[in-house]
C-alpha cells in the first residue's frame, strides 16, 4: 500500500514534472511564434480570426440604398471614450436625432493598425468605434484607409506602426493591393451590419513625382481591386470612391482649368485629370465621393466666405454630369481656413454655423445627397471650437454645441429624396441670404455681420448678424 503509493507519488511527480517542462516548452514555442513569426514581426494581442462577426450587429433590413444622408465622421478622439455620463449623453443625443450617419476609417483617427502582420488582426478600436455607432443608432459608413506598414514597405509586427503623418499616408504598394483588398473583405465581413464603404482618402501617398501629377491609374486599380472584394462578400454592400480633394486654385495658376472656373477661383486640372480617369475606368461605383474647401489652395475665400461656397453648387453640378447621376457624397467639407497647426478656431461659433449651413445648401444644390461633418474633437477641456460636443473626458461633457444643431436638424429635415421648393426673397434680400427649402420647413442664413429686416416667403421677420433661422411652412 505504500510502496504502490509512494510509486504512485513518483509517477504523479514524474508526469507533473515533465507536464511542466511541456507546458513550459509549449510556452517558449508560443512565445518564439508570436514573437518572431518572419522578421521579427510581434503578434502578441493579435487574432487569426478577423473576420469572425463581432458583436450583436442588427439584421439588415432589404437591400441598402445609396444614400445615407448628413452626419458626421469620427476623427482621433470621439464619443467612445470617456466618463460613462458623458458618452452616454452623446449616445442619447444621436439616437434622440434619429441615430446620424456616422463615418469611421480603419486605420487613424482613432483605429489602430487591424492587422499588424499578415493573417493576424487587431480589431479592438475598430470594434470599440463600430460598438459607439451601433449603440447610438447611426446608419454606419466605414473608409477603407489607412494602410498597415507592411503593405507599404514598413515594418510588420505590434508596436511596429509608424504613426507620423508621411507614414500614415503612404499608401499601399501595388504588390499589395490585393492584400489590402483582401483586409477590406475582412472588414465587411466582421461588420455584416455595415452596408457602406469608401475606398481610401483622398488620393492620399498616390502622386506620381515623374509627372507631377496624380498616380489615377494606380488608386483606379487599388479601387477596382477592393471594389471587387467587397461585392464578393455581399452583392448588396454599396461601394463609393474616389474621394478626391476638389482643390480650386488662383485662376493664374499654371495648374488651373481653363474652362472650370467661377468667382470662387479655378479648379485644379490635375484633379479633374485624375477624377475622369478614375470614372472612365472603374469596376463600377454606388454613388461617388468627393471632399474639399471652398476656399482656394492659397487659403483665399473668393470673393467672400460665403459667396465662396458656390463652389460646392459648382463642383457637384460637374460631378453628377459625369457620373450619370450617382448620388454624390461630400465625405469632407471645410469652409473655415485652418492655421499652422491645422485648427479653424479663428471666428466666432455664430459666424461658423453660418458659413457652414450656407455651405451645406450650396451642396444640396449642387446635386448632394449625403455628406460628412469632420468632427474636430478633442481628448479633454471644456472649449471645443467646431465641435458637435463638448469633451467626453469628465462626466458633465458630451453636452452638443452649436454645430451638432445644425448638422442634426439638416439631417432630419433634408434626408435623400427631399423635393426642394423655390420661396420667395425680397430682392434687396437676395444678395444677403441663403436659403434651402421645402414645403415644410425653410433653413434662412443671414450673410452679414450685421441684423437685418428680411422678407422671405411672404414674411417679414429680424435676423441677427449671421444668424441660421428654420421657418415653419406648413399650414397652420
Amino acid at each position: 500500500m505504500g510502496r504502490h503509493g509512494w510509486n504512485s507519488g513518483a509517477g504523479r511527480w514524474r508526469f507533473t514534472a515533465l507536464l511542466g517542462v511541456g507546458l513550459a516548452a509549449l510556452a517558449l514555442v508560443v512565445t518564439l511564434l508570436n514573437t518572431f513569426p518572419g522578421n521579427g514581426a510581434g503578434t502578441e494581442g493579435t487574432s487569426r480570426d478577423g473576420d469572425t462577426v463581432h458583436g450583436t450587429p442588427s439584421a439588415p433590413a432589404g437591400a441598402p440604398e445609396p444614400d445615407v444622408g448628413w452626419g458626421f465622421t469620427h476623427t482621433q478622439f470621439s464619443a467612445d471614450e470617456g466618463a460613462g455620463a458623458a458618452t452616454r449623453r452623446v449616445e442619447g443625443l444621436l439616437s434622440k436625432a434619429g441615430g446620424l450617419p456616422q463615418n469611421q476609417h480603419i486605420m487613424g483617427w482613432g483605429a489602430d493598425n487591424p492587422e499588424p502582420v499578415k493573417g493576424r488582426y487587431d480589431f479592438g478600436s475598430l470594434d470599440r468605434r463600430v460598438d459607439f455607432m451601433r449603440a447610438s443608432g447611426a446608419t454606419p459608413v466605414i473608409t477603407l484607409c489607412c494602410s498597415p506598414d507592411w503593405m507599404k514597405g514598413g515594418k510588420a509586427g505590434v508596436g511596429n506602426t509608424n504613426w507620423s503623418q508621411a507614414a500614415l499616408e503612404t499608401a499601399p504598394r501595388a504588390d499589395h493591393y490585393q492584400d489590402f483588398a483582401d483586409l477590406a473583405a475582412t472588414v465587411a465581413k466582421r461588420y455584416p451590419d455595415v452596408r457602406h464603404f469608401v475606398v481610401w482618402n483622398e488620393f492620399k501617398g498616390f502622386w506620381n513625382d515623374a509627372e507631377a501629377r496624380w498616380d489615377y491609374e494606380g488608386y483606379t486599380k487599388l479601387y477596382n481591386l477592393v471594389y471587387k472584394a467587397l461585392k464578393g462578400v455581399d452583392k448588396d454592400i454599396e461601394v463609393g470612391g474616389p474621394y478626391l480633394v476638389m482643390d480650386s486654385v488662383d485662376p493664374r495658376s499654371a495648374d488651373a482649368s481653363a474652362t472650370f472656373k467661377g468667382p470662387w477661383g479655378a479648379m485644379d486640372q490635375r484633379i479633374l485629370d485624375a477624377f475622369a480617369y478614375w470614372n472612365r475606368h472603374k469596376a463600377g461605383a454606388d454613388f461617388v465621393v468627393v471632399d474639399g474647401s471652398s476656399y482656394t489652395n492659397d487659403d483665399e475665400l473668393l470673393p467672400d466666405e460665403f459667396a465662396a461656397t458656390d463652389k460646392f453648387t459648382a463642383v457637384g453640378t460637374w460631378v453628377r454630369a459625369r457620373t450619370g447621376g450617382l448620388p454624390l457624397w461630400w465625405a469632407e467639407y471645410y469652409v473655415e481656413p485652418a492655421d499652422a497647426k491645422d485648427e479653424r478656431k479663428g471666428w466666432s461659433e455664430t459666424r461658423r454655423v453660418a458659413v457652414q449651413a450656407a455651405g451645406m445648401i450650396a451642396m444640396v444644390k449642387g446635386g448632394a445627397s449625403s455628406g460628412f461633418y469632420w468632427n474636430p474633437e478633442r481628448e479633454n477641456g471644456t472649449g471645443c471650437p467646431g465641435c458637435l460636443w463638448t469633451p467626453t473626458d469628465r462626466s458633465g461633457g458630451g453636452a452638443k454645441l452649436p454645430l451638432y444643431d445644425l448638422v442634426s436638424r439638416f439631417g432630419a429635415e433634408f434626408p435623400p429624396g427631399t423635393a426642394y421648393r423655390t420661396v420667395s426673397v425680397a430682392a434687396d434680400d437676395v444678395p444677403n441670404v441663403r436659403v434651402l427649402a421645402t414645403d415644410t420647413v425653410a433653413l434662412v442664413v443671414n450673410t452679414l455681420d450685421r441684423p437685418i429686416s428680411a422678407q422671405i416667403d411672404g414674411r417679414r421677420f429680424t435676423m441677427q448678424a449671421y444668424e441660421v433661422k428654420w421657418l415653419d411652412r406648413r399650414a397652420d
